[in-house]
């Protein structure tokens, strides 16, 4: 007998998406199943379950046979095959350690949405932020000009605070939307947006995207004046590497590692730990510097789409193995004490 299931549709697909998201699948088969969860969220249950009787699903736009049959199953309270077998392929951790240390989280603060080069829509990577458990989620999508992310004008990123702001109207405050942005460190250290905009915002990720085999020196003169700008909070995936994933792999930036890590210390900016497994960024022996050195650290996943945000579980496993203080994890802390100390240096 099959088992009972009486979550919906829309939630089946939606979990399918997360899931195979969290697995690391084809991005467009992916996103098969978010476009029909949006395709039938409109419509009325009684519509849904009258066309899924009467084999009408494909005929709206967007349901595939695929899709049409997770839905079917759903409408008639039985676990899609598709739902089954993923739960059993990626359901449960991703690393083996770190367990604790993930638990500790109180949230995230490095995500990207279909603003810029994320594949969500902000709304789903909050519900998705708030069904991992999260207390908060910073969403930091690019600056200018990284247009190949579509980076966010100033004009554009005023905007986005506008819906940030609505969807935070809308949550009962047991979990929040705050305002970031993942800002381009320019060639001569200078960030990629206004100060008046940076302002306006909550959480700073600073990460270097251009010009990564920049002479050692220079790079790190780019980077020791990044951290020590008061707009900075975090200085996102280090050395900009890639050890494996669809788009190959490449060297981090040649820096001096110390230099950067002691402003960072001296500037109480984090460093990050980019959870992404493409990244591994940084490498564990910088890892091992900055905890040496003293400086603060922030747990990211980078997630460009919703079951990414289960990254999580990779950077705490080598935050863990790197012997590092949670209390040095800035997302470990609640809300408050995160903004307090993200809005310490700013300019009174």
């Amino acid at each position: 007998m099959s088992e009972t299931y009486d979550d919906g549709p829309v939630a089946a697909l939606r979990r399918i998406a997360f899931l195979m998201e969290r697995g690391r699948e084809e991005s467009r088969r992916i996103e098969a199943f978010r476009t029909a969860a949006r395709t039938i969220l409109p419509l009325s249950p009684g519509e849904v379950a009258e066309r899924a009787a009467a084999g009408t699903l494909t005929e709206l736009p967007g349901i595939g046979p695929s899709t049409g049959a997770v839905i079917a199953d759903a409408v008639r309270g039985v676990v899609p095959d598709r739902l089954a077998r993923l739960e059993g392929e990626h359901q449960g951790p991703l690393a083996a350690g770190g367990r604790e240390l993930r638990a500790a989280l109180r949230g995230d603060l490095h995500s990207h949405s279909d603003w810029s080069d994320g594949g969500s829509p902000i709304e789903e990577m909050v519900f998705s932020a708030i069904e991992v458990g999260h207390d908060y989620l910073v969403l930091t999508d690019h600056s200018p000009r990284l247009t190949v992310a579509r980076g966010l004008s100033a004009e554009r990123l005023a905007r986005q605070l506008e819906v940030v702001n609505a969807i935070n109207d809308h949550l009962d405050g047991s979990f929040t939307l705050l305002k970031g942005i993942e800002v381009d460190i320019l060639d001569d250290g200078s960030l990629d947006q206004s100060e008046e905009m940076l302002a306006q915002l909550q959480v700073r990720v600073a990460s270097v995207h251009s010009k990564l085999r920049m002479e050692k020196d220079q790079m790190t003169r780019r980077m020791v004046t990044a951290v020590g700008n008061p707009f900075v909070n975090v200085l996102g995936h280090c050395t900009g590497r890639l050890v494996t994933g669809n788009r190959g792999t490449r060297p981090g930036s040649d820096f001096d590692a110390r230099a950067v890590f002691e402003a960072c210390a001296e500037h109480d900016t984090a460093v990050e730990i980019n959870s992404r497994p493409e990244r591994r960024d940084p490498p564990t022996r910088l890892i091992e510097l900055a905890r040496d050195i003293g400086c603060l650290f922030s747990i990211d996943s980078d997630a460009h789409a919703p079951g990414q945000l289960d990254m999580l579980d990779y950077g705490c496993e080598r935050a863990e193995a790197a012997g590092i203080d949670p209390d040095r994890i800035v997302n470990t802390w609640p809300r408050e004490r995160l903004l307090s100390w993200a809005g310490a240096r700013l300019p009174s």
